[in-house]
């Protein structure tokens, strides 16, 4: 294996012509610029100078290293800036998974800020849904994923992922305007159990399943989506109620629906993952500070 100091050391002496003359180059001792073309020597299996006189020449074995010292040189220079460039955030590449409320809420934030300060930092966003976006993060699919939890039910997270709280998320009760209950400032869920409904996602049907079930009734669900807007445009039209998150009605509310908070509350926690080395990656760090700080804006958090 090369060394690189002693690369870098056969450099100035080829390019300064002798031994002297790339000890004053380098700062060194003429000492211990023999000592490390010995060593290099060594490595190498062959000499790589010889003496005419007071003139030193190349071996063969020299010139051939000496056409691949600039290349190395070259090339270790290149991945220096670039190491530098990456820890000091002018650069990066972060790949973010995201549910579709946060990537339409918490992450265009996040990027906005990200983006004025550190322009070189590059986001990569995709969507999925837990938890099939953490099996993502497993996979090495993605840097970062953001996904939620309900408080009642036991899901497994793999062990080597780290979860970064960020904001509790409140859950409503979709009407349609003129809806009875629309007069009210919170609604039981009990309040609804004739009702008809409109349920979403697998995991937010699960706990809403879950939160029916506590309340000793099973709920009567007509239509399921993934699709928000969906969901409000068969609210708007009577044919159904529906239990949805806050970041969905911060960003998207059909104008024909209301919502009216649960009592007692139900609130998802919304984290952000990440493999536990990737908190010491600078790019991946920052990110999560701006989604962090992203989160704190919003009630919940």
């Amino acid at each position: 294996m090369f060394d690189s100091r002693h690369i870098r050391t056969f450099h100035a002496v080829v390019t300064a012509g002798s031994y002297t003359a790339a000890a004053r180059a380098l700062g060194y001792t003429q000492p211990a610029i023999t000592q490390q073309m010995k060593a290099l020597e060594r490595v190498v299996g062959s000499p790589l100078f010889t003496r005419a006189g007071r003139r030193m020449r190349l071996t063969e074995a020299g010139e051939a290293l000496a056409r691949h010292a600039e290349i190395i040189l070259a090339s270790l220079n290149d991945a220096q800036q670039q190491m530098s460039a990456l820890t000091r955030l002018r650069a990066g590449r972060v790949r973010v998974c995201a549910f579709p409320s946060a990537g339409a809420t918490l992450m265009p934030e996040a990027l906005a800020r990200l983006a004025a300060d550190h322009p070189g930092v590059r986001v990569e966003l995709q969507e999925g849904e837990p938890p099939d976006s953490l099996g993502r993060l497993v996979r090495g699919e993605c840097d970062i994923t953001l996904a939620f939890t309900y408080p009642g039910l036991h899901e497994h997270v793999p062990d080597e992922l780290v979860e970064i709280p960020l904001m509790e998320d409140q859950l409503t009760v979709l009407l349609p305007i003129g809806h009875p209950l629309a007069r009210r400032r919170a609604v039981k869920l009990t309040d609804l159990a004739d009702a008809r409904w409109i349920a979403g996602c697998l995991r937010c049907r699960t706990n809403f399943l879950h939160e029916c079930a506590e309340q000793g009734f099973a709920p009567d669900i007509a239509f399921t989506t993934d699709d928000n807007l969906v969901v409000q445009s068969l609210v708007a039209a009577g044919l159904g109620v529906a239990m949805m998150p806050g970041l969905v009605l911060s960003f998207l509310r059909h104008d024909k629906i209301t919502g009216r908070a649960l009592d007692p509350a139900c609130r998802r926690q919304v984290s952000a993952y990440v493999l536990r080395e990737h908190l010491r990656v600078p790019a991946t760090a920052l990110v999560l500070d701006e989604l962090r700080a992203a989160a704190a804006q919003r009630v919940g958090c």
